[in-house]
Parts: structure tokens; C-alpha cells; sequence
């Protein structure tokens, strides 16, 4: 998944349900345990709730770094990072590595996010 034009992609990335169906994702996507999930879904309704632990994915921590009621922004120790948008229904998640921004990667899944906001999911 890339929306830059020059080379820079995600390294891995998700669309899944909000109960945690998976509804398309990439070969490299960490597989994920229903309780970080669970984490993810209540950040969305108690923004903050990440900020002390860390966003937890396929056992890789991420401090987040910006949390709302519709995007988290995460950076891991060293490079890299992923971005979280939630719609009505689904939980498009990207993750990059150093070749990608935090600010590159959360475009990129804010636009796909925005997209399946357009079309009622």
C-alpha cells in the first residue's frame, strides 16, 4: 500500500472489522493477539488509555505518540512505526519502517480510512 509516488510503502498493513475479522491484509502483516485488539478499540473510546503501556501489535510495542477519537500514531524503539484509523466499521492499519515517516504512513492509511468512510464501512 503506497500513496507516495517515489518508492516509499508500508511494510505491512490491514483492513480488519472492529471485533477483529480480518477483511484484507498483506503476506508480512503481524499476527495479532484479540486482546491487543481489544486495547486498540479502547483507545478509540478512551483516548489515553495507550499512552502509559504502549500500543501492543503482533507482540511488537509501539509508543504513541498522537491518539484520537479516530486515528493512533505509534513509533517502536529505533525505526519504524504504524498508524490506526478507525471507521464505522473497520481498522485500517499500516506500519512502515525508516524509508517511511509516521506523517507519510498515517496519510496513506487516513486516505484508505477516509475512503471506506465515504462508502458506509
Amino acid at each position: 500500500m503506497s500513496d507516495q509516488g517515489d518508492g516509499r510503502v508500508l511494510v505491512a498493513a490491514a483492513i480488519l472489522g472492529h471485533g477483529g475479522s480480518v477483511w484484507a491484509q498483506s503476506q508480512d502483516f503481524p499476527q495479532f493477539k484479540p486482546e491487543e485488539m481489544a486495547a486498540i478499540m479502547k483507545e478509540f473510546e478512551e483516548p489515553g488509555t495507550l499512552e502509559p503501556t504502549g500500543l501492543f501489535l503482533g507482540g511488537t510495542k509501539y509508543m504513541v505518540i498522537q491518539g484520537g477519537p479516530r486515528a493512533v500514531i505509534g513509533v517502536k524503539k529505533g525505526t519504524g512505526g504504524i498508524a490506526v484509523k478507525k471507521t464505522g466499521e473497520a481498522l485500517v492499519i499500516g506500519i512502515h519502517d525508516d524509508r517511511m515517516t509516521p506523517a507519510q504512513c498515517n496519510r496513506v492509511v487516513e486516505r484508505l480510512g477516509d475512503y471506506l468512510i465515504n462508502q458506509g464501512r
